[in-house]
């Protein structure tokens, strides 16, 4: 009972957020009128300030994806034979 009661708490949030939509600015009034300007007129101030935005959005995905890989590669199981092995304590690091 507990997991259907959960499970229909997170579906009426999830519900609401979704239906209840509002705008969000994220700039500056004077920033967002500059790029809505410049982009009226041809100009490419809007597409640089969206690749620096996604320039700053990658950079946390790449640092914990390095961080994962060494992770990886100093914890993973090594490929050991153990039934040859003699009866003593094994280090695998």
């Amino acid at each position: 009972m507990k997991k259907k009661l959960k499970f229909l708490f997170v579906l009426f949030v999830f519900g609401l957020m979704i239906t209840s939509t509002v705008p969000v600015r994220a700039q500056c009034a004077m920033c967002t009128a500059t790029v809505e300007t410049n982009s009226e007129n041809g100009g490419a101030q809007a597409k640089g300030l969206n690749k620096g935005i996604m320039y700053l959005l990658a950079a946390p995905y790449l640092a914990i994806g390095v961080l994962g890989f060494i992770w990886y590669k100093k914890y993973r199981r090594k490929n050991v034979d153990l039934t040859n092995m003699p009866n003593q304590k094994l280090n695998l690091n």
